[in-house]
């Protein structure tokens, strides 16, 4: 199994560095962190944004690959999203994994000022973009008028390094956005919340959502999201004690999420798994 850590960018940007630092020397899949204005707990938490400190973080990392798990579809016009994300690619030389999600934290939405709509809605507008996306990743120039983007002879050079395009990471559990995913994703990942037996469940449901759409199983990489609290006794060993029942059930990328910056001990338990 492939093991990948993240750390949210809601601590001072020296200890988001040592961490980047650390994890990338130690040999980890990728390091990744998310896209979000306010805290997930607290909505005051101190919170950089998430694409800004990805290209600090492509920066920094020299050999890991690097990712937003996820960006909210809703943040951006997928236009601009799909410049970034090529500038981002540029910035590793190509070590960019593109994670994407249909959105969730309506505090942030409300206090911005920005739309958001019912939840199929927001599915809705993420099979769109991931459509335009991957055109202007992919072709000279980009026409389209959709239910919700449009675009007129839309240009996007460079090109990104990875071709065709860099691998597209899609979050997600639910029906419709198990059909998006196996349209659009190179890989699905899944939050551990609800245990491995959940997982195993979405799991099988996204090899039909594949038989719908026309598609093989195998083309979309699976991989679930642990928790780790690192302060909380006994919590991180719980958590990692559940990777080979993931990995039973078909999981091929576990992404180790720490609440608090992990110590170097940690990290390299981690790392050996």
């Amino acid at each position: 199994m492939r093991i990948s850590v993240k750390l949210a960018p809601t601590f001072a940007y020296p200890e988001l560095e040592q961490f980047w630092r650390s994890a990338d020397q130690l040999g980890f899949e990728a390091i990744w962190n998310y896209d979000h204005f306010y805290g997930l707990v607290d909505n005051a938490t101190p919170t950089l944004e998430g694409w800004t400190t990805l290209a600090a973080m492509g920066a920094v990392i020299r050999r890991a690959r690097v990712g937003c798990m996820v960006t909210g579809v809703t943040y951006r016009n997928p236009a601009i999203l799909a410049k970034m994300a090529v500038t981002v690619d540029h910035i590793t030389g190509g070590r960019l994994d593109f994670g994407i999600g249909a959105g969730w934290h309506e505090d942030e939405h409300r206090a911005f000022g920005i739309e958001f709509p019912s939840p199929g809605t927001r599915v809705a507008m993420l099979d769109e973009a991931l459509t335009v996306i991957r055109r202007l990743w992919t072709e000279e120039s980009v026409s389209f008028a959709g239910r919700f983007y449009t675009l007129s002879d839309a240009l996007c050079e460079p090109k990104p390094v990875q071709r065709p395009h860099p691998p597209i990471v899609v979050g997600g559990s639910q029906p419709k956005m198990l059909r998006v995913i196996a349209r659009h994703a190179d890989e699905w990942n899944m939050p551990s919340h609800e245990g491995p037996a959940e997982w195993g469940h979405v799991n099988v449901r996204l090899n039909e959502a594949c038989a719908e759409v026309g598609r093989p199983p195998s083309e979309v990489r699976r991989g679930a999201q642990l928790f780790l609290h690192p302060r909380k006794p006994g919590q991180v060993d719980e958590q990692l004690e559940l990777l080979p029942h993931y990995a039973e059930l078909g999981c091929e990328h576990a992404v180790l999420s720490f609440y608090q910056p992990p110590t170097s001990a940690l990290l390299e338990r981690c790392v050996a798994l």
